[in-house]
């Protein structure tokens, strides 16, 4: 029914950058928040940014000032600019998004994810 694909994940050295992208698509009759997830060697998957259908958003603290979280103007799509990475910044990457697929209450969907690997 809903599919989220996520894009840009790579290799990267220590100080540089990286786009992912995430598509939602599929019978999507209104998207909420939209948010970035990082999963790295344990189990826990960690919040990185979040940002709502009008445009609020927030980071963790580790991300700050590095990372920047968007969505294209259709509201399908999101964005997670990344600046400055470092090496604790390797993990999978995931889209989550909080999609209605009719009027009424949304429900959280997750992409496949995407590996972020910042290496010398």
């Amino acid at each position: 029914q809903v599919q989220l694909v996520e894009s840009g994940g790579g290799l990267v050295q220590p100080g540089g950058s990286l786009t992912l992208s995430c598509a939602a698509s599929g019978s999507i009759f209104r998207i909420d928040a939209m948010r970035w997830y990082r999963q790295g060697p344990g189990p826990q998957r960690d919040l990185v940014a979040a940002i709502t259908s009008g445009g609020s958003t927030n980071y963790a603290d580790s991300v700050k000032g590095r990372f920047t979280i968007s969505r294209a103007s259709a509201g399908n799509t999101v964005y997670l600019q990344m600046n400055s990475l470092n090496p604790e910044d390797t993990a999978v990457y995931y889209c989550n998004a909080d999609v209605a697929t009719r009027p009424g209450a949304s429900y959280g969907y997750w992409g496949q994810g995407t590996q972020v690997t910042v290496s010398s």
